[in-house]
């Protein structure tokens, strides 16, 4: 512990009317020990002495009475650092932290969702806001990796109860078919009374959620401002289940979905028949125990303090000015929220050379994220796209269900035609580093919102395969209203792709002489060049954290 004379008397007198808690602390009158408020409006305060460049030791003081030893984030010397920096830089950190915030994170528990949290915490984290991160406990280990700032974010593990129907064990829709999602969301519901009293330990300013709908009415209790943090698109979101479609006065019918609601800014945006039978099913069916999917979001948006989405003004900005308005809430956008791999990431050897063995921008990379399943005709029919268009390819896809290993599901003499220039695995792989791979050029995709910003800063041309909900918003958005993709044209009725489909798609937007080729890659290139601005990104979270602190009363730096 360093008390020096030039901290502020409120901080040395708190020190030393505590040294009989810590009779072997000792004083240092150096010149530029760096000491800095973290958190000034928690209810610790906690002070860093550091030279910036290694981590630091913390002490807390708590309610400035007495030293927290429990509290100790680091370990306590007297001795100073080396080379330390000039006292000048003091006034600035004090200034900064007293603007920290702490924020409590309970996403869906869901990949799709839990992915997208813990990249917005990592932001907030890395300029010293503290995140407590509401996790089931089995699925922590799967994302100790991603946690950037382990000395600012902190998982709070959740114990997620046993519902009938579920496999015991089930924690996050990751763990069971779709069908069961629903008891999955019944489990996390009653988790309430933990995550209640978890909130009123961790005393946090903001609470950011997505379908745990009590959150905003649990919050206010709490004193919390409550934050609808969605991952879905603003597009998707400003179409689906919107005020203006006063569905509480009609009955549902899926001629309803397959119109803009009222007043929707303009784009092509629109579904087909065969489209808008899902979003009839989220509005009739039970999504938990008493409630359906669409009263979850309405209760969730229009109880909530203020509505958030991971996207830019300069991409969907009218569809974010229409959601204020519906909603009467303050929107903040928190830019395209895209991490750089950690500095120490590199691909996996027998990725990066066979990757490695082909000519820049001539590799299909083809992927539908984390959770979704083809049917068996349909991966069948992507597999022998992805052959007929004659390129090299690198498919990463879940097996259909009911089927264990992904060679059992591939057309017969499918490895034999494809050996060596193509690739059908089922596992895990880290799709940012092959995205942006020198040899990919291409991106076949399912259309979630994540993945298609990766593309674009990557430089992929998109060809656009949607499955459900809001991908098929995000594609006709990318599609549409944007022209930086196409999407595979699909049977009227059924909804069904076919592999001479996927292969035309894939060479429109390839292929030199293709005109809306030319047009798409202009477009993409435009797009991917808006994305790829080094400070877009911080420009974007320095906003939000402005935004934020606006919501507490804090005058932002």
């Amino acid at each position: 512990m360093i008390i020096a004379p030039w901290m502020p008397n409120p901080i040395r007198e708190a020190f030393l009317l505590n040294s009989d808690l810590y009779p072997d602390a000792g004083s240092f009158d150096g010149d530029g020990l760096l000491c800095g408020l973290a958190d000034s409006l928690a209810p610790s305060i906690i002070f860093k002495v550091s030279d910036l460049d290694r981590n630091s030791d913390v002490v807390v003081v708590d309610g400035w009475r007495r030293l927290l030893a429990e509290d100790f984030g680091g370990r306590v010397d007297r001795r100073p650092p080396e080379d330390p920096p000039k006292l000048g830089i003091l006034s600035q950190d004090l200034h900064m932290s007293e603007k920290t915030f702490q924020v409590a994170m309970l996403p869906w528990f869901a990949m799709g969702h839990l992915i997208p949290y813990i990249n917005i915490s990592n932001k907030l984290a890395q300029r010293g806001h503290r995140i407590s991160f509401f996790i089931p406990t089995n699925t922590i280990p799967k994302f100790d990796h991603l946690n950037l700032h382990p000395d600012l974010i902190t998982f709070i593990p959740v114990t997620v109860p046993h519902v009938d129907g579920l496999p015991h064990g089930a924690e996050t829709t990751a763990d069971v078919s779709y069908v069961l999602h629903p008891l999955i969301v019944t489990a996390m519901d009653l988790t309430q009374p933990s995550i209640e009293a978890s909130l009123k330990h961790l005393k946090p300013h903001f609470v950011f959620f997505d379908l745990a709908h009590w959150i905003p009415a649990l919050a206010r209790r709490l004193g919390i401002k409550s934050v609808h943090y969605s991952v879905v698109s603003p597009a998707a979101s400003a179409y689906l289940f919107v005020p203006a479609r006063k569905l509480h006065e009609k009955q549902w019918a899926q001629s309803e979905f397959m119109k803009q609601p009222p007043g929707y800014p303009a784009s092509s945006i629109k579904l087909a028949s065969y489209e808008a039978r899902a979003p009839v099913a989220l509005g009739v069916n039970e999504f938990g125990s008493g409630i359906t999917f669409a009263e979850r979001v309405s209760i969730s948006r229009s109880d909530c303090d203020a509505i958030s989405f991971k996207t830019c003004t300069e991409i969907e900005g009218p569809f974010c000015d229409y959601i204020e308005k519906q909603y009467k809430k303050t929107v903040i956008l928190a830019g395209p929220v895209m991490l750089d791999p950690p500095p120490a990431a590199t691909l996996e050897e027998r990725w990066e050379k066979w990757l490695g063995s082909f000519e820049p921008k001539t590799v299909i990379f083809c992927s539908f994220g984390s959770e979704c399943r083809l049917g068996k005709e349909q991966f069948q029919e992507l597999v022998l796209g992805l052959e007929l268009s004659g390129m090299p390819f690198f498919a990463a896809l879940k097996p259909p269900l009911g089927v264990e290993k992904i060679e059992n599901i591939l057309p017969t003499g499918f490895l034999e035609r494809t050996q060596g220039r193509g690739i059908v695995y089922g596992g895990w792989v880290q799709q940012q580093l092959i995205l942006a791979h020198p040899s990919v050029g291409c991106n076949v995709t399912h259309c979630g919102y994540g993945s298609l910003l990766e593309a674009m800063i990557n430089e992929c041309e998109l060809v656009l395969i949607p499955q459900y909900g809001d991908q098929i918003i995000n594609s006709r958005l990318m599609s549409g209203d944007l022209e930086v993709g196409v999407e595979v044209e699909r049977d009227k009725e059924d909804g069904l792709f076919t592999s001479e489909g996927l292969c035309k798609a894939i060479r429109l937007v390839t292929e030199v002489d293709s005109e809306v080729g030319k047009k798409v890659r202009a477009n993409r290139a435009k797009l991917s060049e808006f994305l790829s601005r080094k400070s877009l990104d911080s420009s974007y979270i320095d906003s939000f954290v402005q935004k934020l602190q606006g919501l507490l009363g804090m005058t932002p730096p």
